[in-house]
C-alpha cells in the first residue's frame, strides 16, 4: 500500500524508523532497510488520535446546540438572537474512546439542555446496570473493578459498587412489595436452601418463592422473602404479604408437602385448593422401594395421573396399592395409601391444564437457574444479601420470555366456571 503527500508528526516519526541494521537501543531488528514498528506506540498514539477526534466532535457539536438555542453563533448581531453565552464548565465523560473533556455552554438566561449528553447519560446508565449485573450474577466486587478498568478504562472503586448495592436493595425492594392487580388462580410456591455465614459457622438460610398465572394465562412472580427455615410462621408471614399486596381469586396452590405451608395455606387462603407435587410424591414412595423394582413401580404410579378423571384415578390407585403389597413393599403402598389424595387436587379443574397443575415443575426450573447463579457467591454474609441476589434474578426472569409468552389458555378455567353456575342455577328450578 503506497501513501502519498505524507507529512508524519514527531511521534509519527518515532512509529516508523529506518535504521541501517538497529534500532535506538542499538540491537539488531533484522535486514538493514526493514521497517521497525513499536505496536505499543502506534496504539498509544492511535488512541489519543480517536479520543481527541470525540473530544473535539463532542465539543462541536455541543456549540452548535447552544447556538441553535440562542438563534445565533458566538458574537453574532442577529434580531432573532433569544440569549447570549455566559462561558461555560468543563465535565468529565467517558466514552468508549477513553475520558474527554465536555466544554459544556452556560447560557445566562435559558436553560442549556442537550441531546449529547441526555446520550451518553442513557450510556453511563447501562454501563452501571451492567455493573449491577455483574454483582448481582455473583461477582466479587474486586472482579467487578478489574472488568470495568478493563473495558472502559476507569476502576470502579469500592465506594462505588457499595452504592450500586444500595441502588439495588431500593430497587428491588421497591419491585417485591410493588400492588399485585387482577386475579391469579393458579400459584406456585416453593423454598430455596441457601448457605449464610453466620458467627463463623456456615447455615441455612431459605428464600420463600411465589410465582402463578394470571388472568390472561402469563406467569408472574409473584413475590419473593426471606424465611428462617420452612416452618408455619414462615409461610404464614409470607402468604399474608402477598394478600396484602392484592393476591386473589386463586383456586389452586401448587407445592411439595411442607406442613407448614399447608397450615398456613388453611389460615390464610382457607377456600383455595392445594396440589401436592405429583413428582415430590413419587419421590416419597421409592425412598421405600428397591432401586432394581423402581422403573416398574414409577410407571405404576404414572398411571394413576394418567387417568381420564378423578373416579378412574382413585380405582387405580387401590390397584397399585394391592400390587404394592403382592410385591412386598408395604411401606410404599402406605405412601401411596396417605398421600395419593393429595396429588388429585388438579381433576376438578380444566383437563387442557392438567399437565401444568399437577407438578410444581414451573417453579422448580427457576429455583434451577436460581442455584446456579448463587453458587458462584457460595456462603452469603447474611439473608438478606441472598433474598437480594434471589428477588434480583427472579426480576430479571421475569423480564424475558418468560413472563411474555402466554403459558395457558384461561378461557378453559373460565368457561368451565361459568358453565357450572349456569347448572347450579337451574337445579332448584328442576326441584
Amino acid at each position: 500500500m503506497v501513501c502519498e503527500n505524507l507529512n508524519p508528526t514527531h511521534s509519527t516519526r518515532r512509529l516508523l524508523q529506518m535504521n541501517d541494521n538497529t534500532n535506538e537501543a542499538g540491537v539488531t531488528k533484522g535486514h538493514p532497510g526493514l521497517i521497525w514498528i513499536d505496536e505499543g506506540e502506534i496504539r498509544s498514539h492511535l488512541d489519543q488520535i480517536v479520543r481527541g477526534t470525540v473530544e473535539e466532535t463532542l465539543n462541536t457539536l455541543l456549540e452548535a446546540e447552544a447556538d441553535a438555542i440562542c438563534k445565533a453563533s458566538r458574537y453574532e448581531r442577529s434580531p432573532e438572537r433569544t440569549d447570549t453565552r455566559a462561558g461555560h464548565y468543563d465535565r468529565k465523560l467517558h466514552t468508549k474512546a477513553g475520558e474527554v473533556t465536555l466544554k459544556v455552554p452556560k447560557l445566562r438566561s435559558l436553560p442549556f439542555e442537550t441531546a449529547i449528553i441526555e446520550r451518553y447519560r442513557r450510556r453511563e446508565s447501562s454501563v452501571e446496570e451492567a455493573m449491577m449485573e455483574m454483582y448481582l450474577a455473583g461477582v466479587s466486587v474486586r472482579r467487578v473493578e478489574d472488568i470495568t478498568e478493563a473495558l472502559w478504562g476507569t476502576k470502579v472503586s469500592p465506594s462505588t459498587v457499595s452504592e450500586m448495592n444500595r441502588k439495588i436493595y431500593e430497587h428491588i425492594e421497591t419491585w417485591r412489595n410493588r400492588p399485585l392487580a387482577g386475579e391469579h388462580p393458579y400459584v406456585y410456591l416453593d423454598g430455596i436452601w441457601l448457605k449464610r455465614s453466620w458467627g463463623g459457622q456456615v447455615e441455612n438460610v431459605s428464600v420463600l418463592v411465589a410465582i402463578g398465572v394470571d388472568e390472561q394465562g402469563y406467569r408472574k412472580v409473584l413475590g419473593v422473602s426471606e424465611g428462617s427455615k420452612e416452618d408455619r410462621a414462615s409461610w404464614r408471614t409470607f402468604l399474608r404479604h402477598l394478600k396484602e399486596r392484592g393476591l386473589k381469586g386463586t383456586r389452586l396452590f401448587i407445592s411439595d408437602k411442607c406442613l407448614g405451608l399447608i397450615e398456613a395455606l388453611g389460615e390464610v387462603y382457607p377456600d383455595s385448593k392445594w396440589q401436592r407435587c405429583v413428582v415430590h410424591f413419587y419421590r416419597n414412595v421409592f425412598t421405600a422401594v428397591p432401586r432394581g423394582k423402581m422403573r416398574l413401580v414409577a410407571a405404576m404410579l404414572k398411571a394413576i395421573h394418567g387417568s381420564e378423571d378423578l373416579e378412574s384415578a382413585r380405582k387405580k390407585a387401590v390397584e397399585v396399592v394391592e400390587k404394592l403389597k403382592e410385591m412386598k413393599l408395604g411401606k410404599a403402598a402406605e405412601i401411596v395409601v396417605k398421600g395419593a389424595e393429595e396429588t388429585f387436587s388438579y381433576y376438578v379443574f380444566p383437563l387442557e391444564h392438567w399437565r401444568l397443575l399437577r407438578t410444581n415443575n414451573p417453579l422448580e426450573r427457576i429455583n434451577r437457574e436460581i442455584r446456579r447463579r448463587t453458587r458462584v457467591v457460595g456462603n452469603f454474609p447474611d439473608g438478606q444479601s441472598a433474598l437480594m441476589l434471589v428477588a434480583a434474578r427472579l426480576r430479571h426472569i421475569a423480564s424475558t420470555k418468560w413472563g411474555t409468552r402466554a403459558y395457558m389458555d384461561m378461557e378453559h378455567l373460565y368457561s368451565m366456571e361459568r358453565d357450572q353456575e349456569e347448572k347450579a342455577l337451574e337445579l332448584p328450578m328442576s326441584v
